[in-house]
């Protein structure tokens, strides 16, 4: 991987990781009072991502999106306004941290319903396969999903109709408070892409080389043989379930990772160990990316709420 696209990747993930801890202060401080899912730790897997993206492709969230969203996007000041409820937003306001949407980045849009995007997405690569117009879909969705009904039937329909989509399940091991372990059988989700013959893997979700290489080939599968792709990353939230806290007291098991994850298997500095050069990059684009979003937020406060009237007229669509 070249130099110039390491420090994209890295710059990617650092705008995400400091826009998500600002976003965490806000939060205690009471000034952003919507519910907010963080992905402080996860960032590394749609940074990497977009590398390989062309703009009739789309990408499909979860509750837990900020970090999907910016790096489709790089849109932090739509996404300080949307979170603050003000028509600046990327969804005007009327959204919050969990509805974010930017087609003409290529970002589909984000639901809170667990699973929600995923047949959407193999709706999405239906059309593209009926249109034929080179595109694919992308859903992005944790391990609880794979619990919910519609999961399942996504992936036979994706089989069986040959959809270009690759699924993206992120295992940070909790679905909520609740570790996999006691939901399900085994950590592995790749076991439910076999049981739907679908091509599938699993990879460290914070290693970026891993991830680059990885990627290039999975999503030039998708694209080109025009068929399903399951793809599972090993990651980890700094954060609970949602808010500012890192929630420690969801279990020994939790206690015991979190320093970890932190430390040893942190995306950035799992990078910057391989590239010393970058150090310097990373201190000094952090600071760049400190004054931009302080200047977002700037934005957003000063932004307006959308008119009340203005609800209305997104509910029906005029002929």
């Amino acid at each position: 991987m070249e130099t110039s696209t390491v420090i994209r990747i890295l710059k990617r993930i650092i705008t995400i990781r400091e826009s998500e801890e600002f976003v965490a202060k806000k939060i205690e401080s009471g000034d952003i009072k919507c519910p907010c899912h963080l992905a402080v730790g996860q960032e590394a897997t749609p940074s990497v991502l977009v590398e390989f993206l062309t703009p009739e492709d789309r990408v499909y969230g979860t509750h837990r999106s900020h970090h999907q969203y910016l790096a489709m996007t790089d849109d932090v000041e739509g996404l300080l306004a949307e979170v603050l409820g003000k028509k600046n937003g990327c969804a005007k306001g009327m959204g919050g941290s969990q509805h974010l949407i930017n087609v003409g980045k290529g970002f589909g849009g984000s639901v809170p319903i667990v699973g929600g995007t995923i047949p959407i997405a193999c709706g999405a690569a239906l059309a593209m396969k009926l249109t034929n117009n080179g595109g694919i879909a992308i859903p992005f969705f944790g391990d609880g999903a794979t619990e919910e009904g519609v999961f399942h039937e996504s992936l036979n329909l994706a089989s069986v109709m040959k959809l270009p989509v690759c699924f993206i399940a992120e295992n940070n091991l909790f679905a909520s408070h609740l570790h996999i372990l006691e939901r399900q059988p085994e950590t592995s989700l790749c076991r439910f892409a076999r049981a739907h013959l679908i091509e599938n893997i699993q990879l460290d979700g914070n290693d970026v080389i891993s991830l680059y290489d990885h990627l290039k080939q999975i999503i030039r599968y998708v694209r080109y043989k025009r068929l399903p792709y399951f793809v599972e990353v090993m990651t980890y939230r700094w954060k609970g379930h949602v808010g500012y806290r890192e929630d420690l007291d969801v279990g020994v098991k939790r206690k015991e990772d979190l320093s970890i994850w932190k430390t040893e298997k942190d995306p950035i500095g799992r990078l910057i160990s391989k590239y010393e050069s970058l150090k310097d990059t990373y201190e000094g684009f952090t600071k760049e990316v400190h004054k931009r979003i302080e200047k977002a937020w700037d934005f957003a406060q000063k932004s307006d709420y959308a008119d009340k009237n203005f609800l209305l007229s997104c509910v029906y669509c005029e002929d």
